[in-house]
């Protein structure tokens, strides 16, 4: 397995460096799809539903405003009928819930990306200095005239400041800000403008100008993240430490926070000009539970679907004694909201955040960036939405 992996990790060298140069997107998307090729097999699902649908679909979608809404740190089985979950599990069990959906890989840094450029780019760790020089989702949104806005909460004043959370900055982390990654958007003050804080959201989306792709990232209280030990003023989801264990007293208090920021977005969101009955929003978890399991670099569990990364034995950037294979991001929450779309619905077809970009790329017929473009184990999530 350790030489697969290699080999896997090599055939995806070669397509990185027309990324890093900034190829054409075609000529990535092209690139794509015979690295994807070379790895069908390799990243198969690891605990998961055969995928059942590959079509593009996307001309058969109908999707005015697509929204983005991500947690932190915590399995399916921990948020979805979950007590302290309630409102979540509420859309789960009215709209849809993509059952078998996984995080890309660990840990949160590399799974923003994914969802944002199709790849993690080699890349298994939460350093705020990464860069990422690779074609993405703002790249091909721009491309196509389509608007876009990032909403952080708890953004500092500098959009770009690299963070770990610190006393100084708890609530905010930067590498739960992916476009604050991408060096195109570094470079670019126009772009940089888009980030914003998320106070501005409800006057955006009521303003005449509201974005057709909305991404949210709540504050380290609020996404179930955790790790604030203090109180911090104008801020009453502080503290809120972490939790040891599922449910425990600090665990159970993450959960009823994020439902209630969830809560609160979701209205923001409908009860505003931007949502139309042929808008979505897409609520998922970036990858599972954290246990301090030794073997896994501290998580809970490895399985993965859709180009999850093989990363082979040994691999320093989860642990020694790792025995290589698939390195996917666990089961996680995921949610869809489409008014038009299936109601008291459940998907058990695997899935992960190449299947969320993917879904959106094709509805609006943007290129399919990196992996998403492997429709041999990568599907669109058309089934939750409209048609």
């Amino acid at each position: 397995m350790a030489g697969l992996a290699e080999s896997a990790r090599w055939s995806w060298r070669v397509s990185m460096v027309f990324r890093t140069k900034r190829a054409k997107v075609l000529a990535v998307a092209s690139v794509a799809g015979v690295a994807a090729a070379l790895t069908v097999g390799l990243s198969a699902p690891s605990g998961a539903t055969p995928v059942a649908s590959h079509g593009s679909g996307g001309n058969h979608v109908r999707l005015d405003r697509a929204f983005i809404i991500v947690l932190e740190n915590h399995s399916a089985k921990g948020v979805i009928g979950d007590p302290n979950a309630p409102f979540i599990t509420s859309l789960a069990q009215r709209y849809g819930e993509a059952a078998n959906y996984f995080g890309v890989t660990h840990p949160s840094e590399p799974n923003y990306i994914a969802m944002t450029s199709g790849s993690n780019w080699f890349v298994n760790n939460d350093d705020p200095a990464n860069r990422f020089d690779h074609t993405n989702v703002v790249d091909t949104l721009e491309a196509a005239h389509i608007s876009w806005d990032a909403y952080m909460e708890a953004l500092p004043a500098d959009p770009l400041a690299d963070f770990w959370p610190s006393s100084a900055q708890p609530l905010y982390a930067s590498k739960h800000n992916p476009f604050a990654l991408y060096t195109d958007v570094r470079g670019n003050p126009a772009r940089v403008a888009h980030i914003k804080p998320y106070t501005a959201l409800a006057g955006d989306l009521n303003s005449g100008h509201a974005p057709r792709f909305v991404y949210i990232t709540p504050d380290q209280c609020n996404d179930m993240h955790g790790g604030v030990t203090a109180a911090i003023a104008g801020h009453p989801e502080t503290p809120c430490p972490f939790g040891s264990k599922n449910d425990d007293a600090n665990d159970a208090a993450l959960k009823q926070k994020a439902d209630a920021f969830v809560k609160g977005a979701v209205a923001t969101i409908m009860s505003s000009r931007a949502w139309t009955r042929h808008s979505a929003i897409f609520i998922v978890a970036d990858e599972g539970d954290f246990t301090g399991n030794a073997v896994n670099g501290g998580w809970d569990s490895p399985a993965g679907c859709c180009d999850s990364p093989v990363l082979p034995k040994g691999d320093p950037d989860i642990s020694a004694s790792w025995p290589g294979g698939v390195f996917g991001g666990a089961l996680v929450p995921a949610v869809v909201v489409d008014p038009s779309g299936p109601r008291h619905f459940v998907s058990n077809v695997a899935y992960n955040h190449y299947s969320m970009l993917r879904t959106i790329e094709d509805a609006w017929g943007l290129p399919e960036l990196a992996f998403t473009s492997d429709h041999a184990q990568v599907a669109a999530m058309n089934e939750f939405l409209a048609h």
